[in-house]
């Protein structure tokens, strides 16, 4: 099966990404096929690399980054909704060398999440 993740909640204060993210190493330790993971509304908050637990809890930004780099999943950040939280690549206005998007995490629109719906047998939103 093939499958494509909506995260729609913040990387800390709710369930929402910390279920997404177990669900997503799931699939993949079950041999199906995630396309992508589509970061929404809040969820676009997973993608701060401010983002910084404390040393003795999960490191959810890093966990995202790290799936991206052993299974080459996709981390598609909704340019909008980042841009109203804060999150930006442009570093003319931030001390960040690429702003404060995290690294593996790229921009983009609703048009590459319906083509990531499209391909995919099942959306799952968080």
């Amino acid at each position: 099966m093939n499958y494509t993740v909506l995260v729609t909640g913040p990387a800390y204060g709710t369930q929402n990404s910390s279920t997404a993210f177990l669900f997503c190493k799931s699939l993949i330790k079950i041999n199906h096929v995630l396309n992508s993971v589509f970061f929404y509304c809040d969820g676009v908050l997973n993608a701060n690399i401010i983002n910084k637990s404390p040393i003795d809890e999960f490191d959810l930004t890093n966990g995202w980054q790290k799936l991206h780099q052993k299974h080459n999943v996709k981390l598609y950040v909704c340019t909008s909704s980042a841009l109203r939280r804060g999150i930006i690549e442009d570093n003319t206005v931030s001390r960040f060398k690429r702003g404060n998007l995290a690294p593996f995490f790229q921009f983009s629109g609703l048009l590459e999440l319906g083509n990531s719906i499209h391909i995919s047998d099942r959306i799952i939103q968080f």
